[in-house]
């Protein structure tokens, strides 16, 4: 199946990014990574793939627990950077729905907020449960929605500079598209034909930097960081003092930025064949 649009726009806003996003939505992302393990059931000796693995976190945690690791991402400067920092992975380029994987491969699969990247959610789900072996288990995190306070801070300082997302930047088609809740991310798993579909909120707060928060976007990463730069340098400053403004709800007394944020944790058993669904 080709890639989407929003496939592509994704490739786009995550290219050359690595380093920048390391140093900063990185941190917040790899909250939920022993939860994610555990619900995944990766255990020593696990065959674990790691899809979407960005620079490693995952996979890292998933290595310190004895599992046999294969990390993939659709970028080449986040698995240049994963291979790097986690040289027990095998950390190979691949992009969902299509992986170079045998059906049945692994013992566990994880996804931390990668179906938040993908095109066609219920095909990346299909593949993944195509390489889970009969018994295995997938496990996957999610942006909930509506976001949480912290997670819409750098959305706000947009909206308040009055600038909008480009057409360049194409959402997920709605055919594709699914409710970001607990109910919707079950339902999503149970048509992948997915056994004991379970899904659990996650709440924290993400302690950072105004600085931090906003060298990110301000270097172009993710989706947030090409609108932030889309309409040039006197936009981008524009939106930074909204930014700076809306940031003080969240800054203490000792400088420090607490952002809430809202996640979605979810997993299931596979069944039958696994190239099955159904």
């Amino acid at each position: 199946m080709a890639y989407t649009p929003f496939d592509e726009s994704e490739r786009r806003a995550w290219a050359g990014t690595a380093a920048a996003y390391e140093a900063g939505f990185g941190r917040l992302c790899a909250h939920p990574v022993p939860r994610l393990l555990d619900a995944a059931g990766v255990v020593a000796g696990a065959r674990v793939l790691d899809a979407g693995t960005g620079t490693g976190s995952a996979a890292a945690a998933a290595c310190a627990r004895g599992a046999r690791v294969v990390a993939v991402d659709a970028e080449p400067g986040m698995a240049r950077r994963a291979a790097r920092a986690v040289p027990g992975a095998c950390v190979q380029i691949a992009a969902l729905p299509h992986l170079p994987y045998a059906d049945g491969r692994f013992d566990a699969v994880i996804g931390n907020f990668v179906l938040n990247h993908v095109g066609r959610p219920r095909e990346a789900l299909a593949e993944l449960r195509r390489v889970t072996r009969p018994g295995g288990r997938i496990a996957l995190t999610l942006w909930a929605a509506p976001a949480a306070p912290g997670q819409a801070l750098l959305g706000r300082a947009v909206r308040a500079a009055g600038v909008t997302r480009p057409p360049s930047l194409p959402a997920l088609a709605p055919e594709d598209d699914f409710p970001r809740t607990e109910e919707g991310l079950v339902a999503l798993l149970r048509d992948a034909g997915l056994a004991d579909a379970v899904c659990r909120p996650l709440s924290w707060d993400h302690r950072t930097t105004p600085e931090e928060w906003w060298s990110g976007p301000a270097a172009g990463v993710a989706t947030i960081g090409r609108i932030v730069r889309s309409q040039g340098e006197a936009a981008t400053e524009r939106i930074r003092r909204k930014f700076v403004v809306l940031a003080r709800e969240f800054t203490g007394s000792d400088g420090a930025l607490v952002l809430p944020h809202r996640a979605l944790l979810a997993s299931g058993r596979v069944t039958g064949a696994g190239g099955d669904v159904g």
